[in-house]
């Protein structure tokens, strides 16, 4: 992997979130369509972390995205970010980034 700046980083708005709303995207083994509360706004985000992660399981949980990705369109949802996750095992399973301490919705990593 090449190295970026510390500018290219500083690009990034990656934030903390609570996860709101979670449910299985229809038709699909890996869509979860997310509303996570950044507590300036909520955003819709759909993650490919259902063969992880029941939603049920997910609610009131904090997770990282990157809030200032361009907006995508997966099975029809608007993708307002994405969740950020380890990527573990030849199978690549995902594991959300989480916290120790409390960390308020809206933090900024940096």
């Amino acid at each position: 992997s090449s190295m970026v700046s510390i500018d290219d980083f500083a690009k990034l708005d990656l934030r903390v979130g609570t996860v709101v709303e979670a449910e299985a995207v229809k038709k699909t083994d890996k869509l979860l369509r997310l509303v996570v509360d950044l507590g300036f706004e909520k955003r819709q985000v759909v993650a490919g972390i259902a063969e992880s992660y029941q939603p049920d399981k997910l609610l009131g949980r904090k997770v990282v995205i990157v809030a200032n990705l361009k907006p995508r369109k997966l099975r029809g949802l608007d993708s307002n970010g994405m969740i950020i996750a380890a990527s573990v095992g030849e199978d690549d399973r995902p594991v959300l980034v989480g916290f120790h301490e409390e960390v308020p919705d809206g933090a900024r990593l940096k």
